[in-house]
């Protein structure tokens, strides 16, 4: 059953893309650093290679009330979807999801029946993986960073789970609390009280903390329901 419910997602995704406009893809600015991601995907079609370039804007929602992702080949605009949507390309298709705080997936998966055909450049075993991201954008810039400083990007991802960690112990707590105050719950398992009492000011500085290490995960396209979902 939920095998079936996510073939029908990822159908779903499929059927959301539309057919481009023929736009040259716009130049990415400074001040675009946290609301707009790009990223590319390079094939080998037909003895020539050819480029795929992924653009989200975070802050331009559709009436929907959806994000809108647009698909440029060679710089030129090729489809668009509202997401979560799956662009088919030649060898299979580019998956693209984004969360509260960015983008949590945009993956190349060959060999899928959605695709287009042809050949595609991989990890070497034919598995999905991550496409580049333009070295402008957040994305890019923390790519870099990783790669220049790699202990210093692995204790800045340490203290992004630590800090959503803290931040789910308190809201899980608190909520418990709040429903052992209800007679019926108390009656019957007692009250809880909660191990941290913070005052208001601390909880919408913590809830702050938290949306900012959930920002940093986004930049590097990793995202828990649990940790980065209860943020936002």
């Amino acid at each position: 059953m939920m095998g079936k419910f996510r073939r029908w997602r990822q159908d779903r995704a499929v059927r959301r893309v539309q057919p481009g406009d023929g736009r040259p893809l716009k130049r990415f600015r400074w001040w675009q650093f946290l609301s707009r991601a790009m990223l590319h995907l390079y094939l080998n079609v037909d003895g020539r290679q050819v480029v795929y370039t992924v653009d989200v804007r975070h802050g331009k929602q559709q009436d929907s009330g959806r994000v809108k992702a647009d698909l440029y080949l060679d710089g030129l605009h090729h489809a668009e979807a509202e997401l979560p949507a799956r662009f088919p390309v030649p060898g299979g298709i580019i998956d693209v999801q984004v969360s509260a705080f960015g983008l949590k997936r945009c993956h190349f998966v060959p060999g899928t029946e959605h695709g287009e055909g042809g050949e595609y450049g991989g990890d070497g075993e034919g598995g999905e993986y991550q496409l580049s991201p333009d070295p402008a954008t957040a994305e890019g810039r923390r790519m870099r960073f990783d790669i220049a400083h790699p202990t210093a990007s692995r204790v800045v991802g340490a203290l992004s789970v630590v800090v959503l960690v803290c931040s789910l112990f308190v809201v899980l707590s608190q909520i418990a609390a709040q429903l052992t105050k209800v007679p019926f719950v108390a009656e019957h398992i007692g009250v809880f009280g909660a191990p941290v009492h913070l005052p208001a000011w601390l909880n919408v500085a913590l809830t702050a903390i938290a949306a900012a290490a959930s920002v940093e995960r986004a930049t590097r396209l990793r995202y828990s329901r649990l940790l980065d979902g209860s943020v936002g």
